[in-house]
């Protein structure tokens, strides 16, 4: 036993050393950590090498530790080597299966079974069940291979298959869109986007090399040949070949066989049941599971067809850690724990699966590889193998058509696709060669005699030889199809070839129509049919003529009705593998013989085999879903839009997941075109359905409004843009093309793989925009040179860029071949590409030939100088240019200098403009024909930016001085040195510029400062120098433009602002000035000159003769040294004529000076200053300077603070100031002291005309020359305390005569306008006294109101206390008074003061009350204490409880209290109370309430006027009125006018008034005159001096009876008609009344016309006829009378006899600027007349003018109406001529007058100190009538209404007349609605006066 021990020992030390050369190569591949693991176990066995270990490790490699590992453990005991060579096979991957099997039996071996567990190592499992489970593996897949393989056409070779690397980048969500420029082919059945596939290409067999212990993916479209690869994968395995070793087991799972696996289950269950079974029982199992656990890196797992999977794999539903294996588990996540590495970790596995699906994997995958499509010599060389020799020369034209179709040609790119496409093709191609056959034999046939019949044997030998034919044709397989080996019938022509060709053959059109021909051809080849036609002569003749390639699909619509209902079915469920159970047996049978089905095994869940079946593609199964929807009712129009939204290539992990290619849409619009009803509708009929032919055109109308909005729509993706033109040419529908185009007239993609086919869908759409303008914007999208040859077919394209890096010189030179095929592009961009001079050069050449093309964009690319040169080329060739775009391109400044020098010979470029090198732009004018008289505006250059030097300046001014005249010449930036400003500026004075040189940023230092200025004398031309030398450096340099403009009296500027500049550098400046003549303006602002370079620059100014201006602000100048040598200079120089100095002195300081020697008396000088703290010093040095002044003199202390005893030194001044005519001291004088201060210059200075001072707006003290006889006197918005009250009356009590005395808002109260009241007497005021906004109370109203006692010159008060409060003192004389009390919410005790009050002024005329909330016994109370002159005083009271009923009840009360009330008015809501002074014994008593005494003392009343106007009288008010008038003795005036008429009233009125034999004037207005109270007025009427019947309503019979009765009216004095209806007897009826009357004054008979033919015309002038003899009339209304020409003449006849003529209307009529001059002609005579009305006429600058000639003799007129009339300028200033002349107007009225300039005619009102109302509205005045309005408001003391609405006013307009309104406080409204000003400023100006309204009401 020892003895086999020791040869034991001795076999493991010798096996060690004979495989140490293998093991050294194996342990050298391994990680260093397994080396670190080993060698540290070595150094705790032998701890003697320890030490020496650890000193000398350190300093070791690998192979270092390696050789020590082997040297150490050959010589080690037995144990200890057995241990490593265990630990060895435990760690190290990749050792040779035989040579693990060695170690392992050699290391166990000797290992004693008493051992401790956990000193043993874990053993390997047994090996040789799992090598037997790999064999059996192999023989798996081999069979699977044999039976795949069967059929191919052609050979699966790895090492020629190409495969795409995909950049792996982990985690994200949404793939990378950039496409690759090496893709090849297109896509027709599956386009999907770019998902990051690099730009290298490898072989799949390279790909797949190094993928071991990987997840690898491997992506294609549907069709590509995917599944095929993997069996060819295994087959490789199987025989040893490939990338995989042999030793390890490769599972091939297909996700359409694990789709069946619904229950959970293991690793092992999914291996043995449902892969490949082992008969080994369950410990063969169970040792192949265990081995596989132990060495997972020797298994591969190969998941084909993820695409089909019904699950998203995702990570986040399993558990954390590694899966337990024997727990059952969906296949999901078995599958999701085999990717995430949780099942078997270290595993190779490679999933096979669509680019769209990668990213569901982004965070697994290791490596990904795309298979590229095949390209045309990998088509052809299928088709080529497909037809065979035997068929070569159908082959030959097959591959013809292919190659010319697009369709067909997209489709085989795709293996699977190309399969299908050469059936496609040998169909067509052979029923062409069949028709041309039959064609042969009819015509031999007719040359044979007639009684030659065919036998019936040869009739069955053509037939079985014709099925013979089609039965040999072989079926294609999954990947690339089998092949056709037919034995086809040769009919031959007379040499012996075939008698058809490739242009004879029907090739579709649309992809719907390939798939069309594509089932046609599937059917063709049934073996009932077998191709050939057994009908009958006539039925194959209809055929034979013209081959149809759909006959085929008509023959079969039941078949395809079911068949496309088992599509539907399966798309509707995502199946695409169907059992036989899902489809009918006879459909099965069809589809089975036909191939378009595929057969296919699947392993059940008992792991029985069973067939199944799919369609051949998955697009045939789309393709027949979409006529399914299309035939068939069961479809709802729901179910069509669900199915219907457009695919985009951008896939996201949130999609969701379908084995179908979402082509559905595509086919269902391809079936929507007028093409396919034929065929929708005899498969449609098949299904029994009536109505087909209505129901499918219906459907298809359906598919083309589901386009319809898509169309518009300006939302979609570029992806989705494109599958919309597709749709388009699918249904070959060229409406829906032209309104894609229409509503986005610049198609944009970006970032995806633009396929030939998308181009050509393209093109149909563009192509269908007719003359539309349409651009195509490609941005990084991948094309291939095919895209470009689909491009040239889009012959409307006027628009068209590229930009990407991916478009680089070849892109260029292809592109170039196309673009002289554009015959409208215009606009060419290749901006942000790798274009160099090269393909700068192939675009060139190109370009020339386009020659409308107007803008090129060659910007970001990297063309250089000599690029440039080859674009600036074209220049001169394409007479459109407009824009040329040549920035980032790597140029120098060569490149800038090669396009200025090309403007000498190109007269058309007007601008170049560079920014650096970042941007370059060339523009071009357009050239005009030779006879436009348009002038060129002249080129402009703009060099930006730019780092100049000597050399290159003299190279570009040397090009400039060639350039014809430039506009601008723009050089900012680059920072020059002073020989290269120098080298500018000496040929500055050679170039030709008209405008202007800048340059900015080019120069810094005070040098080129000086030799800059020098310019002004070098070169006589430049009007104006600008310098700025602090940042941002600015340098302008500016000509007058076109030189002939010049003149020597035009402004020339020198501004040197922010230059840095001292004192001493202004000699320097000076000195270049010198020679310089006529500057006018000097800026020196923001240096740092100080008082000394102030005084220099004073002493210059003798030199300066033609100077203007000078500023010299932010200089910091010192007021005691500064300003006071400006207020001498002011004085000393006779030219300078304003200074402003502001913050003392330290920023704004500007001299003003006038050129011209004009005399003393002519000019006035300012003097001021802003913003400053004001000395007493300064003020007394200032003032004292200015004594000498000579001329008039204006001084300004504006925003200025005024230190103790300043104001007090300049009031002392004044006097002494005699020239002085304005003191300004706006926003100065803030306390009430410093306002009495300055109030006090009043005293000692005889001169001021005017003092007005507040905080809040404009202060000023205005002078005279001589002493002033009236002085306008304003202190408001101060704080007044009662001493301040009375230092002021103290003020203006020195014999001071006031205009007007305004002290409004100034918090005096109670108490000191009592004061000011008190003290009225002793001042002499002329106008008014404004005490408004002073925080009364009712006794201070009162007060105010017993002025009008207390001082006899007062005439009016008005006090309001509302809002606004408003309190005036007017005194403008007169012998009657008035008093206004308005919202002063009275007590009954004021009320009775009041009355006290107002009893002791016996010249007391009118008192108003107005919303007062005073109640009825108040009134009452008043009323009955009023004591009136015998003059007679009208009260009135408004209030909003007063409504009629309550107007009534209240005057009876009244009427009982007081009987000399002599008139009374109740208009609406208020009462009007007329009462004289009579005697009355009883007034003083108490009223009593005896009814008889009332009524007697109602007898006793002395009312004479009584007038109610009402919206209605009720019941009770007209009972009243009628009771009451037969107890009105003395009633002699009655109006009851309503805007309500009752039937009633005036019936019961008119008995009443018949017994009252006083009344002499009645109106009746508004009522409705029954023909009984007709009858009833004829009692009366004669008798009556007055009468007003305007607005009644009566019938012909009653009209009859009034105007007859009026016949009779001798006395007849005012009649009034007005808007009364009169019928023809009317008329005639009237002419007799004014014939009767000869004593009618007044006649109104406004708007009674009705209509404007011959009949009115003749009864207006009979009517006119019977009125001459009036001489006496007053006032006559003629309003609305449509009296043109033949009136007016008729009316001009007796004008001039009416010498009492006082108002005349005659509106709304028809009379032009002829008969408007007649009608003031004859109104010459008429001096007396007061108003005017012609609003609504024709009248012109004719008549116009007529009253700049007549009105100046009419004194009287006070109104005056010429709105919407037809005025010029000329009219406007002839009319300003006539109103200067109006001393009494008081109203004029011009809206809508024609013209908008009115300021003439609002600047002559000043002369009308009366006017109260004017009228300029809708006439789109500007600001300049609201200035002059605003200067009128000072003279016009009555002016009360502006109307301004509708007009061009803005803020400044209303600036001035807010600030101008306070002069004018009888000013009620300015009316500015729609107006030029903005919302915010409406509010801001309403809430500063409130007498702006901004509103239509």
């Amino acid at each position: 036993m020892d003895n086999d021990s020791h040869l034991e020992d001795k076999d493991v030390n010798s096996v060690l050393a004979q495989e140490s050369s293998k093991l050294c190569h194996i342990l050298s591949n391994q990680s260093e950590s397994v080396i670190r693991m080993l060698y540290q176990r070595m150094i705790d066995e032998d701890e003697c090498r320890d030490k020496q270990a650890t000193s000398t490790a350190s300093a070791w490699t690998s192979a270092d530790h390696v050789k020590a590992l082997l040297d150490y453990y050959r010589s080690a005991n037995a144990t200890k080597c057995r241990i490593f060579l265990q630990s060895v096979c435990m760690l190290c991957e990749g050792i040779p299966m035989h040579l693990e099997a060695r170690l392992m039996s050699v290391a166990c071996s000797g290992c004693d079974g008493a051992q401790s567990s956990e000193d043993q190592p874990i053993k390997r499992p047994r090996i040789d069940y799992w090598e037997e489970y790999v064999v059996e593996g192999k023989n798996l897949l081999i069979s699977r291979w044999r039976r795949l393989t069967d059929r191919l056409v052609k050979a699966v070779e790895l090492d020629k298959v190409w495969v795409n690397f995909r950049n792996v980048n982990r985690g994200r969500d949404r793939p990378d869109q950039t496409p690759a420029s090496s893709d090849r082919g297109f896509n027709t059945a599956e386009p999907d986007g770019d998902y990051g596939f690099s730009d290298s290409k490898v072989t799949l067999e390279n790909f797949l090399r190094g993928c071991k212990g990987k997840v690898t993916f491997l992506v294609g479209q549907a069709g590509s040949g995917k599944t095929l690869l993997m069996s060819c994968l295994g087959q490789q395995w199987g025989n040893g070949l490939g990338p995989f070793p042999a030793s390890y087991l490769l599972v091939l799972l297909e996700f359409r066989q694990l789709n069946q696996l619904s229950r959970s289950l293991s690793l092992s269950e999914l291996l043995f049941q449902h892969y490949l079974p082992s008969n080994r029982g369950n410990d063969a199992e169970k040792a192949i599971v265990d081995y596989l656990l132990s060495n997972p890196e020797q298994s591969c797992w190969v998941l084909d067809g993820y695409d089909e999977f019904h699950w998203k794999i995702k990570k986040h539903r399993m558990p954390c850690g590694v899966l337990n294996l024997e727990e059952p588990l969906p296949v999901a996540d078995l599958i999701s724990g085999l990717l995430n590495r949780q099942l078997l970790p270290g595993s190779t596995v490679l999933v096979t699966c669509r680019a769209r699906d990668i990213v569901d994997f982004d965070s697994v995958s290791d490596k990904v590889g795309e298979l590229l499509e095949w390209d045309q010599n990998e088509i052809k060389e299928y088709v080529h193998r497909f037809f065979g020799v035997e068929d070569r020369t159908i082959g030959v034209e097959a591959t013809k058509l292919l190659l010319s179709n697009r369709h067909l040609l997209a489709m085989s790119s795709v293996p699977a696709l190309c399969n299908i496409c050469c059936i496609c093709l040998k169909h067509l191609l052979l029923k062409d060669r069949d028709a041309n056959s039959r064609s042969t034999e009819d015509e031999q046939r007719s040359k044979a005699t007639k009684n030659t019949i065919p036998t019936k044997e040869m009739d069955m030998q053509v037939f079985e030889k014709e099925k013979d034919r089609r039965e040999n044709e072989t079926q294609n397989t999954q990947h690339s199809g089998e092949r056709e080996e037919s034995q086809d019938m040769e009919t031959k022509t007379a040499n012996g070839r075939e008698n058809f060709s490739a242009t004879s053959a029907q090739v579709p059109n649309t992809l719907t129509q390939v798939y069309l021909t594509a089932v046609a051809a599937f059917l063709s080849r049934h073996p009932d049919q077998g191709g050939g036609d057994n009908r009958p002569k006539a039925a194959r003749s209809s055929l034979s003529n013209t081959v149809n390639t759909l006959s085929t699909v008509v023959q079969y619509p039941s078949e395809l009705c079911e068949l496309s209902q088992v599509a539907w079915k399966g798309l509707e469920e995502s199946k695409i593998l169907f059992m036989k159970e899902d489809v009918p047996e006879n459909i099965l049978k069809l589809s089975v013989k036909t191939r378009l089905f595929s057969q296919v095994e699947l392993r059940c869940h008992d792991g029985d085999l069973v067939n199944a079946y799919s369609f051949i593609h998955l697009t045939v199964q789309e393709f027949l879903a979409a006529l399914r929807i299309m035939t068939s009712h069961e479809v709802s129009d729901a179910q069509l839009k669900k199915r219907f939204s457009l695919k985009t290539r951008w896939t996201t992990k949130s999609n969701q997941k379908t084995p179908f290619t979402d082509s559905l849409y595509l086919y269902v619009c391809g079936l929507a075109s007028p093409n396919c009803t034929e065929v929708l509708v005899r498969v449609a009929r098949a299904s029994g359905m009536k109505g087909v032919q209505s129901w499918v055109q219906k459907r298809q109308a359906l598919v083309l409004n589901l386009l319809k909005p898509l169309c518009h729509s300006n939302t979609l993706t570029g992806p989705k843009l494109l599958q919309l033109c597709r749709c388009i040419q699918e249904s070959q529908n060229h409406e829906l093309a032209q309104e894609a185009v229409s509503s986005r007239p610049t198609l944009e993609l970006r970032n995806f793989r633009l396929l030939p086919n998308d181009i050509d869908a393209l093109a149909f759409v563009v192509n269908s925009a007719a003359d539309d303008a349409v651009g195509l914007d490609f941005g990084a999208c991948s094309m291939e040179p095919e895209c470009l040859d689909a491009l040239s077919r889009c012959q409307c394209i006027h628009y068209l860029s590229f930009h990407s890096r991916k478009y680089n010189d070849q892109f260029a030179e292809n592109l170039s071949c196309i673009l002289p095929g554009f015959p409208n592009l215009k606009k060419l961009e290749f901006s942000g590409a790798s274009l160099t001079a090269a393909g700068a050069k192939s675009l060139a050449s190109a370009l020339q030939k386009c020659c409308n093309i107007t803008e090129i964009n060659l910007s970001d690319n990297n063309l250089q100088d000599d690029g440039i040169g080859h674009v600036v080329e074209l220049f001169t060739k394409l007479p459109n240019l407009i824009s040329v775009l040549l920035g980032r391109n790597n140029t120098s400044l060569q490149a800038l200098n090669i396009i200025v020098e090309k403007m000498g010979s190109c007269v058309n470029i007007q601008q170049v403009y560079a920014d650096g090198m970042k941007e370059v732009t060339v523009t071009f004018s357009k050239r005009s024909d030779g006879n436009g008289h348009k002038t060129k505006p002249e080129p402009t250059i703009s060099l930006l930016n730019q780092n100049w030097n000597k050399l290159g300046m003299q190279n570009l001014v040397k090009s400039l001085v060639n350039c014809p005249a430039l506009s601008v010449l723009d050089l900012s930036g680059g920072c020059w040195d002073e020989e290269t400003l120098k080298t500018f500026t000496h040929f500055v004075p050679n170039i030709k510029i008209s405008n202007k040189i800048v340059l900015n940023d080019s120069c810094s230092s005070v040098e080129s400062l000086v030799m800059l200025v020098a310019l002004l004398s070098d070169c006589p031309l430049v009007m104006e120098l600008s310098i700025r030398l602090q940042n941002p450096v600015q340098v302008s340099v500016v000509f007058p433009v076109g030189t002939a403009n010049y003149s020597s009296e035009m402004i020339k500027t020198l501004c040197l602002r922010c230059c840095k500049l001292i004192p001493a550098h202004l000699d320097r400046v000076w000195q270049s000035l010198r020679t310089t003549s006529g500057l006018t303006h000097l800026n020196l602002s923001s240096n740092c000159l100080g008082d000394k370079g102030l005084k220099k620059l004073l002493d210059f100014l003798p030199h300066l003769d033609k100077i203007r201006e000078i500023n010299a602000s932010n200089n910091d100048l010192s007021m005691e040294g500064g300003a006071v040598m400006l207020a001498e200079a002011l004085c000393s120089h006779n030219n300078l004529t304003q200074i402003q100095i502001s913050h003392e002195g330290k920023d704004q300081v500007i001299l003003q000076f006038n050129p011209e020697k004009s005399e003393i008396k002519q000019q006035t000088k300012i003097f001021r200053i802003l913003n400053s703290n004001i000395s007493p010093s300064i003020i007394s040095k200032v003032c004292r300077m200015l004594i000498n002044c000579l001329f008039h003199l204006e001084l300004e202390f504006s925003f200025c603070s005024f230190e103790d005893k300043a104001l007090e030194n300049m009031v002392r001044m004044l006097p002494k100031m005699s020239s002085l005519r304005r003191l300004g001291v706006d926003s100065s004088i803030t306390s009430t002291n410093d306002a009495l201060i300055l109030a006090s210059c009043l005293k000692d200075n005889n001169r001021v005309t005017s003092v007005d001072l507040s905080p809040q707006s404009e202060s000023f003290i205005q002078f005279g020359c001589m002493k002033t006889e009236h002085v306008s006197f304003r202190l408001t918005h101060f704080f007044f305390s009662q001493e301040n009250v009375q230092m002021l009356l103290q003020i203006l009590k020195q014999e001071v005569r006031l205009s007007y005395l305004d002290l409004s808002g100034n918090q005096l109260g109670d108490a000191g306008v009592k004061c000011l009241v008190d003290f009225l007497p002793n001042l002499q005021i002329s106008c008014f006294v404004n005490v408004s906004n002073n925080r009364l109370s009712q006794q201070g109203v009162l007060d105010v109101v017993s002025t009008l006692h207390s001082s006899s010159n007062v005439c009016a008060v008005e006090v309001s206390l509302s809002e606004d409060e408003r309190c005036l003192i007017w005194f403008e004389g007169g012998h009657e008074k008035s008093l206004s009390v308005r919202d002063c919410i009275l007590q009954q005790d004021h009320l009775i003061r009041l009355a006290e009050i107002v009893s002791n002024c016996p010249s007391l005329s009118k008192i108003d009350f107005k919303n007062s909330l005073l109640q009825s016994e108040w009134i009452e109370g008043f009323v009955n204490m009023l004591k009136p002159s015998q003059t007679g005083c009208s009260v009135s009271f408004e209030e909003s409880w007063i409504k009629a009923e309550q107007a009534v009840d209240l005057l009876r009360r009244c009427m009982e209290l007081k009987t000399n009330i002599q008139a009374i008015r109740i208009h609406h809501g208020t009462l009007h109370l007329t009462l004289k002074e009579t005697f009355d014994p009883t007034s003083a008593r108490t009223p009593t309430v005896d009814q008889n005494a009332s009524m007697n003392r109602t007898t006793q009343c002395s009312l004479t006027e009584m007038d109610f106007f009402l919206d209605r009288l009720d019941v009770e008010e007209h009972q009243y009125l009628f009771s009451l008038l037969p107890l009105l003795p003395n009633l002699t005036c009655l109006s009851v006018a309503v805007k309500e008429g009752s039937m009633s009233i005036v019936e019961e009125l008119s008995q009443v008034i018949s017994q009252s034999a006083s009344i002499q004037s009645l109106n009746l207005s508004g009522h409705v005159i029954n023909d009984p109270a007709a009858h009833s007025m004829t009692a009366f009427l004669p008798r009556l001096r007055s009468i007003n019947l305007s607005h009644c309503v009566w019938s012909p019979a009653g009209e009859l009876q009034v105007i007859k009765a009026l016949q009779q009216s001798i006395p007849l004095e005012n009649l009034c008609l007005d808007c009364v209806q009169l019928s023809e007897v009317g008329w005639t009826a009237l002419a007799q009344v004014l014939n009767n009357s000869s004593s009618i004054r007044s006649l109104r008979l406004n708007e009674i016309v009705k209509a404007g033919g011959q009949i009115e015309a003749d009864r207006m002038l009979d009517l006119l006829t019977v009125m001459e003899g009036n001489a006496q009339i007053e006032e006559i209304g003629l309003d609305a009378w449509r009296m043109s020409e033949g009136g007016i003449q008729q009316l001009t006849k007796f004008l001039p006899d009416w010498k009492e003529l006082k108002i005349i209307s005659l509106s709304k009529n028809l009379i032009g600027d002829p008969s408007g001059e007649k009608l003031l002609d004859a109104l010459r005579s008429c001096i007396l007349l007061k108003e005017l009305h012609l609003s609504g006429n024709g009248l012109g600058d004719l008549t116009a003018a007529k009253m700049s000639l007549v009105l100046p003799s009419l004194t009287h007129l006070t109104v005056l109406d010429i709105s919407e009339n037809h005025l010029g300028r000329d009219g406007a200033a002839a009319l300003s001529t006539a109103v200067r002349s109006l001393k009494k107007l008081t109203r004029i009225n011009l809206t809508s007058v024609g013209t908008s300039e009115l300021s003439l005619v609002a600047a002559s009102l000043a002369g009308c100190p009366l006017i109260q109302d004017v009228g300029l509205g809708w006439n789109s005045c500007g600001d300049d009538v609201a200035l002059e309005l605003s200067g009128l408001l000072p003279f016009c003391h009555k002016l009360a209404r502006i109307d301004l609405e509708c007009n061009l006013i803005g803020v400044s307009g209303v600036e001035a007349l807010v600030k101008a309104s306070w002069t004018c406080p009888s000013l009620q409204v300015i009316r500015l609605w729609k107006n030029k000003v903005p919302l915010n400023e409406q509010q801001r100006w309403m809430l500063k006066d409130r007498r702006l309204t901004f509103s239509s009401t």
